[in-house]
């Protein structure tokens, strides 16, 4: 599925609270690179809305079965750390980019950069571990008040431990940890498409491009 780019420009360093605010106007980022779009190319070639989303943290509880998923891992093992790419997770990166069959991203430095330490902005990473073996990973861009999901990857081998809900919750959980009101999990479809995961988070919002407002996403 192709982008059709409302807007973007290139940014070296963003103040936490700038990228607060252009996270709830529907920007988001990968490594210098900032866009925003309202519409994409679907594999039929119609075209499908963009709803950026974001969880109320405040408000946000876990179903039973986001329940499950904590239980069902809870012999792993979490880090959390500032953001960097080693040849581990780029042999992750590669093995996990096989889940896909359209728009395959190339590189795990696609969405982080070269180097995640340099900007634009804080970002950290969650690692997940069975026993040494790292499994799964996540990426999160932190501002002020506000948090963004920048990528998460998986092994294959383990789809069944639900891995990327896993590292959503776990992001979630750090989040609130830090005192943070809102996590952006990244862009969704109005239509059915594989990010509908994304709208399962209790709290979820999206923002009204017509409007430029946030609203509920499930009544």
């Amino acid at each position: 599925m192709t982008p059709v780019f409302d807007e973007a420009f290139i940014c070296d360093s963003v103040p936490a609270e700038i990228m607060d605010h252009a996270w709830a106007l529907g920007w988001r980022h990968f490594g210098r690179h900032f866009f925003r779009y309202s519409t994409q190319r679907a594999q039929d070639g119609g075209l499908q809305t963009i709803t950026p989303l974001r969880i109320d943290l405040d408000c946000c509880t876990f179903s039973k079965s986001q329940r499950r998923v904590l239980n069902k891992n809870a012999d792993l093992r979490t880090e959390i750390a500032p953001a960097a790419i080693d040849d581990e997770l780029r042999a992750l990166f590669q093995r996990h980019k096989q889940r896909f069959t359209h728009n395959i991203p190339e590189t795990l430095e696609t969405f982080l950069g070269p180097d995640p330490t340099q900007g634009p902005c804080e970002c950290r990473m969650i690692r997940v571990f069975d026993g040494p073996r790292l499994i799964a990973a996540s990426f999160l861009d932190v501002g002020q008040h506000a948090a963004s999901s920048v990528y998460g990857l998986f092994e294959p081998e383990h789809s069944r431990r639900s891995l990327g809900i896993l590292t959503l919750l776990l992001e979630i959980q750090h989040c609130r940890t830090a005192g943070l009101r809102h996590l952006y999990s990244g862009y969704a479809t109005r239509e059915p498409s594989v990010y509908d995961y994304k709208k399962q988070f209790r709290s979820t919002e999206y923002l009204d491009w017509t409007q430029g407002e946030w609203r509920p996403l499930l009544p």
